[in-house]
């Protein structure tokens, strides 16, 4: 079964997206950054109403993915609080200066999340050589990439996605996000074939999410 997690940069577009169907979701604050951690309160009250899952986005500002001495401990402070608010999921990625995976902090935070999974978040997308990428992510201990195949979106990217689902051959999860619709969900799974698909479903230039459009993704996974 074909399974979507929606990208929430509020509570009432968490609420929503388990409402209409959604399988997880990415909670968040700032949209107009990417996202960045969501605030305890937000968290708190989103594990109290969601029964489905919630992954939280670990990142301490908007801006390129190499953080501070100061930045990174901020991140584990983040992880060690909010492990305890009944989440089950994290997002986060750091890189080098020269856009590399920085695999001693990127493993460090992934071993401080367990025993919850981490998602590595579209930093990956920044990077030229996505295979390398690829391995260096997996030997962090990360259980999914969340990327549009280092281009834009997923639509131009969805060569580059099908070659990293080929390529990590069931050793991590490939999901596709970024521009994801339902107007072309369809066509991007027959072609690229991953289990997870991430959207934020907003369709109207808010920042809340449209229930009908999830419903209409999940819907088109389906065929």
């Amino acid at each position: 079964m074909k399974k979507i997690e929606i990208a929430c940069f509020n509570l009432e577009s968490a609420l929503i997206a388990q409402k209409a169907g959604a399988d997880r979701v990415e909670l968040c604050s700032d949209m107009s950054v990417g996202g960045t951690t969501p605030t305890i309160e937000t968290i708190q009250k989103a594990r109290q109403h969601l029964t489905i899952d919630i992954y939280t986005m670990i990142r301490p500002r908007g801006g390129n993915f190499v953080y501070s001495n100061s930045e990174f401990e901020q991140m584990k402070s983040e992880i060690e609080i909010i492990k305890k608010l009944g989440v089950n999921g994290f997002v986060l990625g750091i890189l080098n200066e020269d856009n590399s995976i920085n695999i001693e902090q990127n493993k460090a935070l992934v071993d401080l999340s367990k025993p919850f999974p981490c998602t590595f978040h579209r930093a990956i997308d920044e990077i030229s050589d996505y295979e390398q990428a690829l391995e260096d992510v997996i030997s962090c201990g990360f259980s999914t990439i969340l990327t549009s195949g280092t281009f834009p979106n997923v639509m131009e990217g969805k060569e580059v996605l099908m070659q990293m689902v080929l390529h990590a051959n069931n050793r991590i999860e490939i999901m596709p996000g970024g521009g994801l619709r339902s107007t072309n969900i369809s066509e991007l799974n027959e072609m690229v074939n991953a289990n997870w698909y991430h959207s934020s479903a907003i369709t109207d230039g808010s920042v809340i999410a449209n229930p009908e459009e999830i419903i209409q993704l999940k819907k088109m996974l389906q065929f």
